[in-house]
């Protein structure tokens, strides 16, 4: 069996999760996140639309991590993201951690928008 180390280029990747928090990159961030390649910073929530449609120069999907358990998200939302020509990808805020992490790895052009567990 042959092992290949994971190199992410610029992006960090989610190292880990908890109860109110996320540690990315080996710094530890409280509350609602959006992970995207111009940095990591607060969000508002699904109110807060708009911060994401302004990545769609960066990102090509955006998964959304709806907390411990999958929900849907306003219709509003997915329909700004997908005007935007951001695909939009919903599930538990630990699923959507791992596969972020995976498909940055692959040098996508990738974005996460998270809700704490």
């Amino acid at each position: 069996m042959r092992l290949n180390e994971v190199v992410y280029t610029d992006a960090k990747p989610v190292d880990g999760y908890g109860t109110g928090f996320f540690r990315i990159g080996g710094e530890v961030y409280e509350g609602a996140l959006l992970v995207l390649p111009s940095g990591i910073t607060p969000w508002g929530g699904y109110e807060d639309a708009q911060a994401l449609s302004d990545a769609v120069a960066d990102i090509d999907v955006v998964f959304v991590g709806t907390g411990s358990e999958i929900a849907h998200i306003p219709t509003e939302l997915r329909k700004t993201l997908e005007d935007a020509g951001i695909g939009v990808e919903v599930m538990s805020s630990p699923t959507a951690c791992r596969t972020y992490n995976i498909v940055l790895s692959e040098g996508r052009r990738v974005g996460l928008a998270l809700l704490p567990v």
